[in-house]
């Protein structure tokens, strides 16, 4: 039986360890990897490569960084690639509804949160700083909503009492590896039976911004105050 064709979509370094999983897989084969375009980082403003490429030019990965990638070359790419899945994890842009069904079995997210609770960009911060003790990671068939689409595979963990986002962060990215790889391998041989998500049910995590770090400290409880603190660490801090 051949290999599985799959494409990799990711930027940051809670995608790299599920990349490096796949790579040590010798019934996948990852074809292309896709991640945002190199950016000035730090307080030297000097430009660097996102983790997802380092690890991908270590492996000699072909790697694209389109501005947008509705741009038609990345539709022309995709189609002649032939695959069948393309794994995306925190890439940082909206695919295209026009994209989404080329690959074979179309394209699978990791997301950290138990969907459809904590829906968008932060659920890791989101779900500590609302006090929750238990959390996880959700993959699902990506579709033209916001983390909307068909739950595949779940897996729940606990939150740490003083556990902060970046330690939580790096804990979820490990579990979420064998998830994919589960995932994958169940929609290749038809075991896995998507579910549709209860809407219903749905809350919201939204990018942070400044604001959120903002404590009314006369106000909040101390225990209100402590999960921002570790929920919003570094950025925007609290």
């Amino acid at each position: 039986m051949p290999p599985l064709r799959i494409g990799f979509c990711g930027t940051p370094q809670f995608a790299v360890p599920t990349l490096q999983h796949l790579l040590t897989k010798s019934d996948f084969e990852v074809l292309a990897v896709i991640t945002q375009p190199d950016r000035p980082r730090g307080r030297g403003h000097e430009v660097s490569f996102s983790p997802v490429k380092q690890v991908a030019l270590a492996a000699h990965l072909p790697v694209y960084q389109p501005e947008k990638i509705r741009a038609p070359e990345m539709e022309e790419l995709l189609k002649n690639l032939f695959l069948d899945f393309v794994v995306i994890i925190a890439y940082g842009q909206i695919i295209p509804a026009r994209l989404l069904s080329i690959p074979k079995h179309g394209w699978i997210n990791l997301h950290a949160s138990l969907l459809p609770k904590y829906r968008g960009a932060a659920p890791i911060n989101w779900a500590i700083a609302s006090g929750e003790t238990r959390t996880g990671l959700t993959t699902m068939r990506i579709d033209a909503g916001m983390d909307t689409g068909d739950i595949l595979l779940q897996h729940e963990l606990g939150i740490g009492p003083k556990e902060t986002a970046p330690e939580l962060a790096a804990r979820m990215s490990e579990a979420g590896a064998p998830l994919i790889e589960e995932t994958l391998r169940g929609l290749a041989a038809g075991t896995i039976i998507p579910r549709p998500q209860n809407h219903s049910e749905a809350t919201l995590a939204p990018i942070l911004k400044k604001e959120d770090g903002r404590i009314d400290w006369n106000r909040r409880p101390a225990q209100e105050i402590y999960n921002r603190m570790r929920g919003f660490t570094p950025w925007p801090g609290a």
